[in-house]
């Protein structure tokens, strides 16, 4: 038996970067250096038996495997998928798993009731299905359960505000032994999120050890040509001015989920070096890290 293992398999928003269409310099620049892409935002469990878990379905499921493979040997089919909610990139490789590609048996997708009731309603997704390719099973709010028997670690979904058009939204509490990963790449503001309480008291409650954070939009000023109201996140420069610096005994705090015009796509802008100088970092793919198993 060994530890459990989690690997960040991509850090962006829905559209990756650089974005399908996008001409501007922002993606320009990371065509022109592939070191610079990075993938919609997903992470990859390697249980303490060996088990594999995957957390979102995007459709660079296999660029993300290869960065997976490279950290973790893996082997055998996955084991499990679990998905946030039901937004473009936490869902467009989902059809990956059918028989057309990855022909997966029986993959138990763990999901809330609302994405469970989509699948049923869409005719893709209801089709895999009844192919036998996914078997989905659904959780409970704020109740912890192990993905596979003899895992090593469990997740606790916590319902989080987040546009529900299509299904609710939940963030993922992933739980070892004196160690807790919080997944959240989604949420609509911080005042619905933390309902009175602050970042740090929040982060306590749960005994919050690394958490990924939504980190899609640096400012209201980045898409002046976009209702920002229409797709709703609290930007960086806010999750800044509430954290403040970093603090003894602070989480170890990394962003993701970044929107291609975000100005923290770029490792050498000002934006990266005050993120930087208040001691938080970057999430980044391939980025590691491990849980004693349960």
């Amino acid at each position: 038996m060994r530890d459990v293992r989690v690997t960040v398999l991509g850090t962006a928003q829905d559209g990756g970067v650089p974005q399908p269409g996008c001409a501007r310099e922002c993606c320009l620049r990371v065509r022109a250096n592939d070191a610079l892409r990075r993938y919609p935002v997903s992470l990859g469990i390697v249980g303490a038996d060996g088990s594999t878990h995957l957390i979102e379905a995007s459709r660079s499921l296999g660029e993300q495997f290869e960065i997976w493979y490279s950290v973790d040997p893996v082997e055998g089919p996955l084991t499990s998928l679990s998905i946030t909610h039901a937004h473009l990139g936490h869902v467009d490789g989902l059809g990956l798993f059918g028989k057309e590609a990855m022909g997966a048996k029986n993959l138990t997708l763990h999901c809330s009731e609302s994405f469970a009731a989509l699948i049923e309603n869409n005719p893709p997704w209801h089709e895999l299905r009844k192919q036998g390719a996914i078997v989905p099973n659904t959780w409970a709010s704020n109740e912890s359960f192990e993905p596979s028997p003899g895992c090593g670690f469990t997740i606790n979904p916590i319902p989080i505000p987040h546009r529900d058009e299509l299904s609710d939204n939940h963030a993922l509490l992933i739980e070892g032994l004196g160690c807790n990963l919080l997944f959240m790449p989604d949420h609509d503001s911080w005042s619905e999120t933390l309902r009175g309480s602050t970042i740090r008291q929040w982060l306590s409650e749960l005994n919050v050890d690394i958490a990924l954070f939504d980190a899609t939009f640096w400012d209201v000023d980045e898409l002046p040509h976009r209702d920002l109201s229409e797709i709703t996140h609290p930007t960086v420069r806010e999750s800044l001015e509430m954290l403040g610096e970093r603090m003894e005994g602070d989480p170890d705090i990394r962003f993701l989920h970044l929107n291609h015009t975000n100005p923290l796509c770029n490792p050498s802008s000002p934006e990266v070096a005050e993120l930087e100088s208040k001691g938080w970092a970057l999430a980044s793919e391939g980025d590691s890290f491990t849980l004693e198993r349960l």
